[in-house]
Order: C-alpha cells, then structure tokens, then sequence
C-alpha cells in the first residue's frame, strides 16, 4: 500500500525521469553552462515529441493505414471461418495481447511501474504487448507517459480536444509514425532504452505476432478434418490474429476517447478522464481511467469492489506466487475522494 506522497513522488520520478537524466548534455546543446544546457536540450525534446493534432501537418501514415485497413478485412473475413476452436484461439490471444501485454505490462508495469518482476518474466510479458500490434514497448511507454505529462492539453497525442475520431483512431493514421525513433523517444523512456532487452523487442515487436501467426496456422491445420487443412489454418489466423488483433486495438483506443468523454468522476483530476464501466469490461480494468489519472502508480485502477478490474487480479496473483513484488495499490478516502499529492 502506498500513501499520496509516495505517489506523488513515484509520479514525479516516472514521468520526468527523461528531462533529469539527460547523461551528456553538452553533447547535445554546445553550451558553456551545463545548466543551460540542460534546460535547452529539455526544450528540444519537449518540442520533439509535441504529438497533437496541429503538430502532425494533416500527413496520413500510409503505412500504417494500408496494415490497419488490412487487418479490418481479416477481421470481416474471420467471421465467414467460425469454429468454436478458431473462437477459442482468438480469446487466448485477446487476453494475452491485450489483459497480459497491455494492461498488465506496457501499461500498468512498464509505463507506471506500478510493480516490478524479475527480468525474465518482464520480457515474456513485453512479448505478450507487441501481440497488440500497438507498437513495441518503448515507443507505448512513451507516447504514454507524454499522454500523462500533457493529458487534455496542447502535446497530448490523442485528446478527444482534436476531435472523437482523432483520439480513437486518427492519431494512429495520421503524421508522424514515432516508432523507429528509439533515440527520441527514449528520452521519455531511460528505464528501458537501458534494457538491452527491451531496445531489441521494439526494434523487433512485430516477430512475437508473426511467429504465433504461424502457430495458429500450424495448429489450424493440424485440428482440422482431412482435406479442410488450409482451412483450419486459415480460419484460426484469421480468428486469432486479425479479427482479436483489430478488437483490441479498439478496445485500447476507446480508453484514449470514450473515458475522456463519457462516464463518472470520483476525482477531480486536471485532464476530462472518466470511469466507464464498459470499457473497463472491454479492456479488463483499464476503462477506470478516471482512478488511474488520479492516482497513476497505482496497479489497482478499480478501486471499488464492484470495479471489475481482472488486470490487477493477475498482477495480485503473481505477487501471491511470488513473481511480483513492491505493487503499488492507491489509498483514498470514498468520503472526500482527491487525486494523489492533493
């Protein structure tokens, strides 16, 4: 259990870690003064990583748009290739992708640091996020943690202030694509551009997703009745990489716009994040967005007992078996609810 003051002092650490850590800074900025130099290199890297809707110049990331266009026709295609196998395939995914990898890591462990795991487990679980085909971990935590820094205000990458379709998907589709940027973004990501780990899984984020293509393929076909091999192979890609592929990736994007627009405040946070009991069902907990703007170190997001929350449920269980130590969980009066360090 953590007090306000600790979050706020965790809050504080995470967030800002990149504009205090800067290991050379006269590298960067020629400057007679360290301290100058300091303070112009955050300049720039505050400029560099402006991500609203004025910044991106109305460009369209064509590639971008092309995989997700893509990936919604395999999804529509799926539904032509029902078998409660290929149905079980593309649950086992979702929850992998989108409960373990990003709720449970990218977001909750790697981003926040709500908790901390032994190296190996935070790999499997950092292979479990690039599953989302959201990114690889550094550039997530980033974008993020800029969301956090400017939520609601002039920088964040997907505020609803840009508009409902810009927050859910346009921001995805449209300007500047950030993710072989690992030397920029890492500003706001030290903790894991230290990682050799984790700079090899962003450069390779895609890998994880190709290889369990295959699998699912491989399993299809061998499940499958003699002469339906291709199929069985087919039909479980489509269920359990493209259809569960393109739900989630809305289901996370709902978090960005529907709890920045509609649901209830127990916080009286800076930014418009909201709770919403559906999105929170949709992502397994993340929809408490109102909680979690509150008190973001916390690893707990549904702070009622009736806010279904099944990400912190795994979180608890590793802490039970061992895997997972020092999670944080927020402490609040229900009486006179107020954001952590208020």
């Amino acid at each position: 259990m953590v007090t306000d003051r600790s979050f706020t002092k965790e809050l504080d650490t995470n967030m800002n870690s990149t504009l205090q850590t800067i290991e050379n800074p006269a590298a960067d900025v020629a400057t007679a003064d360290p301290l100058a130099a300091v303070k112009e290199t955050t300049q720039r890297i505050k400029q560099d990583l402006r991500m609203g809707r004025e910044h991106q110049q109305g460009r369209i990331n064509w590639i971008t748009t092309i995989a997700m266009g893509l990936f919604h026709v395999g999804a529509i295609a799926a539904l032509f290739f029902f078998s409660w196998k290929n149905l079980a395939a593309g649950v086992i995914m979702y929850f992998l992708a989108i409960n373990v990898g990003i709720g449970m890591c990218y977001h909750r462990l790697l981003t926040h640091r709500g908790y901390k795991v032994p190296a190996w487990m935070e790999f499997i679980l950092s292979a479990c996020g690039t599953l989302a085909l959201e990114g690889g971990p550094i550039f997530w935590v980033a974008t993020h943690r800029v969301h956090h820094q400017n939520s609601d205000q002039e920088g964040d990458p997907h505020t609803p202030h840009d508009g409902t379709w810009w927050a859910h998907a346009g921001w995805i589709l449209s300007g500047r694509a950030l993710h072989s940027e690992t030397a920029l973004l890492g500003r706001y990501a030290p903790d894991l551009t230290r990682s050799p780990m984790q700079v090899w899984l962003s450069k390779y984020h895609w890998l994880p997703l190709t290889v369990a293509g295959v699998l699912q393929i491989a399993i299809g076909a061998a499940l499958a009745p003699s002469g339906h091999r291709f199929v069985g192979g087919l039909g479980m890609l489509l269920w359990g990489t493209f259809l569960r592929t393109t739900l989630g990736l809305h289901a996370t994007w709902l978090v960005n716009s529907a709890t920045h627009l509609w649901g209830s405040r127990r916080f009286e946070t800076k930014d418009d994040s909201r709770n919403s009991w559906w999105v929170a069902l949709l992502t397994g907990g993340e929809g408490w967005h109102n909680n979690h703007h509150a008190h973001p170190v916390s690893a707990r997001h549904g702070l009622a007992w009736y806010e279904f929350d099944i990400n912190y449920y795994g979180i608890w269980l590793m802490e039970k078996i061992g895997l997972a130590k020092k999670v944080q969980i927020a402490k609040f009066d229900p009486m006179d609810p107020k954001p952590a360090g208020v």
